[in-house]
């Protein structure tokens, strides 16, 4: 198992920005990428956004224009700049690193790596 570590989260008033960060340790296939899920209460969990080896981003209606992924390849790490924050955006927000061609898949996969969630809250 390669262990996902998120950090940041938090409590945000409505919009402000906030960022997120995850950190994977070891090696991760070049057919991989890495993103983001959220899970609000009461609510299925919902793709956010991904992005691949190659940079190639890919994110969910609610957040295009206001979340922007990104990557440090070196470090293994992906960042989630979230601005313009709103209420509904509260959820618990899980980073993943899945297969590249099934990333926004709600199917479980046996090799689907999940962090442990960290909770985001924008009040209004």
């Amino acid at each position: 198992q390669v262990p996902l570590v998120e950090i940041g989260g938090g409590l945000v008033q409505a919009g402000g920005p906030l960022r997120l960060f995850c950190a994977v340790s070891g090696r991760t296939s070049s057919d991989s990428a890495m993103g983001w899920f959220r899970q609000a209460p009461g609510k299925e969990r919902e793709f956010v956004a991904t992005i691949r080896w190659s940079s190639t981003t890919q994110y969910a209606d609610s957040v295009k224009g206001r979340f922007t992924i990104s990557r440090d390849n070196a470090k293994n790490t992906v960042y989630l700049q979230m601005n313009s924050l709103k209420p509904e955006d509260t959820a618990v927000y899980y980073c993943a690193v899945r297969r590249g061609i099934r990333f926004t898949s709600k199917n479980p996969y046996d090799d689907d790596l999940w962090g442990q969630g960290t909770q985001v809250t924008v009040s209004s």
